[in-house]
């Protein structure tokens, strides 16, 4: 394996520069003032987060109004202890990531507060694969602690190791919008997460109860994710930090976790990182359907 670095650019203090002179001002001069002063320093930045949300047919000024800006003040304490422990955790969990899956590809942490495009976001910045850490949604999700960043930092180096094996970058990212592949990728990112940490950290679970929960209703989950398949429904609630099923935040993460535990069975995690489309899609629903009580494993 060839030398590799992990570097992070840090755009905290250029946020609080920012918001010293924005938070006495409305929602909407915030809105224009993190655009033209804070992201202005950052335009790539700027551009994939606007370019997120317009790929989903939504409007990121709207999304910033209800979502993000009315809630930065209270939250501000936990996006500082964030940004703290990312900087003393990134490097040894990557070192972990790099060692166990041989990886040999630079990768740049990106540090900054969004506009709810993610706590971590796996994908390509300056030219490099990257991992972005939006500190807003961190503190949503009160993913401040260096346990639970250490499981989101290696469930992103998962998404990173698993497009670097497909040889695939933009691509990969149109292809989680299909509900089938979005289980299929954000499974591999958590089992890899568990395999780095060597322990089953679930950075997802709300409270203690929550594994036990998706455990005890793994078969309607998988009921559940047919019958949205079949009815050409949205899974976002399964996967979305902001939305929930039966009050359970983002239980695709461990329905997708099963499905490569499930795969794990006959092939190598690189073999089911390599696998193609149609495969993923044959597999998969097999998957549901045994999960699901309809087909005889």
């Amino acid at each position: 394996m060839g030398a590799w670095e992990q570097n992070a650019i840090d755009t905290y203090e250029d946020f609080l520069a920012y918001w010293s002179v924005a938070k006495s001002n409305g929602v909407d001069e915030q809105i224009r003032l993190w655009e033209t002063s804070y992201m202005a320093k950052y335009p790539e930045l700027l551009a994939k987060q606007i370019a997120n949300y317009e790929d989903d047919g939504l409007n990121w000024r709207q999304v910033a109004h209800e979502r993000v800006f009315p809630h930065l003040a209270e939250r501000l304490q936990l996006m500082r202890e964030a940004r703290e422990n990312i900087l003393v955790t990134y490097k040894p969990v990557s070192a972990r990531a790099y060692e166990i899956f041989e990886l040999d590809f630079d990768t740049v942490i990106v540090v900054y507060v969004g506009i709810g495009c993610g706590a971590g976001w796996a994908t390509r910045y300056g030219g490099s694969p990257a991992i972005l850490l939006g500190l807003e949604n961190i503190a949503e999700s009160a993913w401040h602690t260096k346990d639970k960043l250490e499981a989101l930092l290696a469930h992103e180096i998962g998404h990173l190791a698993h497009m670097t094996w497909r040889n695939q970058w933009e691509h990969f990212e149109r292809a989680e919008k299909h509900p089938l592949f979005e289980l299929y990728s954000e499974g591999f990112a958590q089992r890899c997460e568990h395999i780095i940490l060597g322990r089953e950290s679930w950075h997802q679970a709300q409270n203690e109860a929550w594994l036990g929960w998706c455990q005890d209703n793994r078969r309607w989950l998988a009921e559940e994710f047919l019958q949205r398949l079949d009815g050409y429904l949205s899974v976002r609630d399964f996967f979305a930090s902001w939305m929930d099923i039966k009050g359970k935040k983002e239980t695709g993460y461990f329905l997708g976790h099963e499905f490569i535990r499930y795969l794990e069975t006959t092939y190598t995690m690189r073999e089911i990182a390599s696998l193609d489309n149609e495969l993923i899609e044959e597999f998969a629903v097999r998957f549901l359907m045994e999960e699901s009580g309809e087909v005889t494993q």
